[in-house]
């Protein structure tokens, strides 16, 4: 028996004391609700209408059932309305995990733009390297993240990606700062200082890759997990960076020039399980994208004839196929 469906049609007819109206206001037949209210009697052994007369009236069990359904269906509303907010991702707690490099201000717009959206969403934001945050997802640990990509794992949804520009980051002294431009022919002779390979391995590889692609081969990889320690690296000599636009402007002793031959450009995305994902994941993803893209920060131009003017940024990597 559903019994909540014979309480809503038996609280209409309690208001209105008509049968007719009721069947009305329900969109429903006559007949029909009769027998509901009928069944809802036999099932709980009492008379809530007295039809003896022409107008119809409540019974003493009548009255006092009215407000406990009124409760009752009040309740039901208050639960399918939590219900409904938590399927669209507005209640509950998120763990999402995000690069340890991800600037402060980009932090305050994604927390920002989280509780405008679902201000009932209990947000643990968790510090996490690429390879943290996938195999954290894999275990569930975590329920969404921002990852570098290529990433080599099963099991994952992707958010869309933002491209963000690389350019070579180096000592405002060095004589390469001189241009507008370098190559990476013209790093032959320095090492690389870069993000440990195990906090992020398919980016680093494809790094190397190119790097090696265009005729640099650093004599040295030097791992750098954090910025205070990478400008440190970089401003001892002997090591530049590849890092975005944003990071140079950190450290007033560096500089930051885009390459020519080969821009490149660090894929990001939100990441989340592709089974039994977190309702607040997809909203998460798309709320990330929109605030990355509009962190990007405008970098210095290369020589026009250096780079396509329809795209100055091609990423040479693809990782929606």
């Amino acid at each position: 028996m559903d019994l909540l469906r014979h309480l809503r049609h038996f609280v209409v007819v309690a208001h209105e004391l008509h049968f007719g109206r009721a069947a009305e206001l329900l969109g429903m037949a006559q007949p029909p609700l009769s027998q509901s209210i009928q069944r809802l009697e036999r099932e709980l052994t009492v008379e809530l209408f007295d039809r003896s007369r022409r107008q119809v009236r409540l019974t003493t069990a009548g009255e006092l059932l009215l407000g406990e359904a009124e409760e009752l269906l009040a309740g039901e509303g208050r639960l399918r309305s939590l219900m409904g907010q938590i399927r669209a991702g507005e209640l509950g707690v998120l763990r999402a995990g995000v690069p340890p490099e991800t600037p402060a201000v980009t932090l305050r717009s994604l927390l920002d733009g989280l509780t405008t959206r679902a201000p009932g969403l209990d947000v643990e934001l968790h510090e996490l390297t690429t390879a943290e945050q996938v195999r954290m997802l894999a275990e569930r640990t975590l329920d969404v993240g921002l990852v570098h990509h290529p990433v080599a794992a099963e099991g994952l949804r992707f958010g869309a990606p933002v491209d963000v520009p690389l350019g070579v980051l180096l000592p405002r002294t060095s004589p390469l700062a001189r241009g507008r431009a370098v190559t990476l022919a013209s790093l032959s002779d320095l090492d690389l200082v870069a993000a440990p390979r195990a906090t992020a391995p398919g980016w680093h590889d494809h790094l190397l890759a190119v790097c090696r692609q265009h005729g640099w081969r650093p004599a040295r990889v030097r791992p750098a997990r954090n910025p205070e320690f990478l400008f440190g690296l970089v401003l001892a000599g002997g090591g530049v960076a590849v890092e975005p636009a944003a990071v140079a402007r950190r450290e007033p002793r560096m500089a930051w020039r885009p390459i020519t031959e080969a821009p490149l450009a660090k894929r990001t995305s939100a990441a989340w399980p592709d089974r039994s994902a977190h309702p607040a994941a997809a909203m998460f993803g798309q709320l990330a994208a929109e605030v990355l893209a509009d962190a990007e920060p405008t970098a210095p131009a290369p020589p026009a004839t250096s780079v396509p003017a329809e795209r100055p940024w091609p990423v040479l990597f693809d990782t929606t196929g």
